[in-house]
């Protein structure tokens, strides 16, 4: 039988190398198409890789610990001869010095440099005290973490591991990090001011990153907000009397959220100008629509998942993918993957009961749309016999856009059309 390669695959944008961790199935073991093969680290998330094959592991190339370039080869896999010729004429990805990244967005950790002469292990130091609780080999992704966090070496050996051979996971060391402050530790997390008056509190690694990434896109981009109040009656009587249907029928939850996104989606078809990104004094203009959705975590931190080719699902599909990606940012359970290609930002600021805010852009994209809570207010109704006072359901839309490349008309329009999209929604509407 064949052999094929096992390449190294892209794990999301700015991603070009990634340490083995381990090798799920030894050489000789038969392995599914689809079925993990390994774990990797990068510097943003510790991930499976799948096999692309059904065959057997003929053999690894390289071993656990050792870091492998995207697009390198790590292992064969002896598999049929029919699929051996479909993997031949598939190409291959690009070396990653050839890939030009994208700007990263505001939820992207920061890549540190690699240099070639630093071990990808750490060996586990052994004093007095006992021994290390866990193998002393740590991914740059933990690594990484531990730097922020201020965690020496010899604070890293003392944290217990539940990974393969005790190594010391992301969840590891994330749990170790939240209790921290509740156990003597040998750097404080919160110390008194000289004065008494108040409390120091250090940033975690995330509040870091996001601040850095504000300051960054509001230095970047010429921020200006339009505002457009929308009456969604029709949409929250629709979504109150199907909400316990959809739930039975697609057993998940019918927020308004999905609702808001396909019409924001609608609009970038009609504006494709809005969905759109900056390099330098070049312009970008995206085909697939991917939509950011901010989410608020427990620790009050954000993240921005991203619902790739939103324009190619109907309600039900966008549902299912705003719940899955909210569910699995709140668990930790996002990739690399999960964070990337963005074109356009919706960011629901009315679960929090804000009227409307003014959003910072996610770099490099040119709009951001917040969503205001959802009121009862008094407002004219027109009717074929005259004018009349009616209690409606109205929220605020704010877009901000970057006004580098996109004028007030456009970004006034644009917000203009998502409204006109929510207030022209139908209770017949059919899920």
């Amino acid at each position: 039988m064949p052999l094929v390669d096992f390449i190294m695959p892209q794990m999301g944008e700015s991603v070009t190398e990634g340490t083995i961790l381990s090798w799920l199935k030894q050489v000789g073991d038969t392995i599914e198409e689809d079925e993990s093969l390994l774990e990797v680290a990068t510097d943003k998330v510790d991930t499976e890789i799948p096999s692309t094959l059904d065959g057997t592991l003929a053999e690894i190339l390289v071993p656990e610990g050792e870091i492998a370039q995207v697009g390198s080869v790590i292992a064969k896999i002896e598999t049929s001869a029919e699929q051996a010729s479909e993997a031949k004429s598939e190409e291959k990805p690009a070396p990653a010095e050839e890939k030009t990244a994208e700007p990263k967005s505001v939820v992207e950790a920061p890549k540190e440099e690699q240099k070639p002469e630093t071990p990808a292990t750490t060996a586990p130091t052994f004093t007095a005290t006992g021994e290390p609780q866990n193998n002393g080999f740590y991914s740059p992704l933990v690594m990484s973490i531990a730097k922020e966090e201020g965690i020496s070496q010899e604070e890293l050996r003392t944290i217990k591991g539940t990974g393969k051979d005790q190594r010391l996971s992301k969840k590891d060391i994330l749990a170790y990090v939240s209790n921290r402050g509740q156990a003597p530790a040998p750097i404080q997390q919160v110390s008194p001011s000289l004065s008494g008056a108040s409390d120091i509190i250090q940033m975690d690694r995330m509040r870091k990153m996001i601040a850095d990434r504000m300051l960054e896109s509001r230095r970047t981009s010429a921020h200006v907000t339009s505002f457009v109040e929308a009456d969604v009656t029709n949409i929250v009587y629709w979504r109150n009397r199907k909400k316990h249907y959809f739930m039975d029928t697609y057993g998940s939850a019918l927020t308004f959220t999905p609702i808001m996104i396909e019409a924001v989606v609608k609009a970038l078809k009609d504006y494709p100008m809005m969905n759109i990104s900056v390099d330098g004094d070049k312009i970008i203009k995206k085909h697939n629509i991917n939509i950011g959705m901010a989410v608020a975590l427990p620790n009050g931190n954000l993240i921005v998942p991203v619902i790739k080719n939103a324009d190619r699902l109907n309600l039900v599909g966008l549902t299912k993918a705003v719940n899955d990606l909210a569910k699995r940012a709140r668990n930790n359970k996002l990739t690399a993957d999960d964070l990337s290609d963005g074109t356009y930002t919706v960011s629901n600021m009315g679960s929090f009961g804000n009227v409307m805010g003014t959003p910072i852009l996610v770099q490099p994209q040119v709009g951001i749309l917040a969503l205001g809570a959802i009121e009862k207010k008094p407002a004219v109704i027109e009717t074929p016999t005259g004018d009349t006072i009616g209690i409606r359901h109205k929220m605020f839309l704010s877009h901000s856009y970057d006004h580098r490349v996109v004028d007030g008309a456009l970004g006034g329009m644009f917000v203009r059309r998502v409204a006109d999209y929510l207030e022209r929604f139908s209770l017949d509407t059919e899920v």
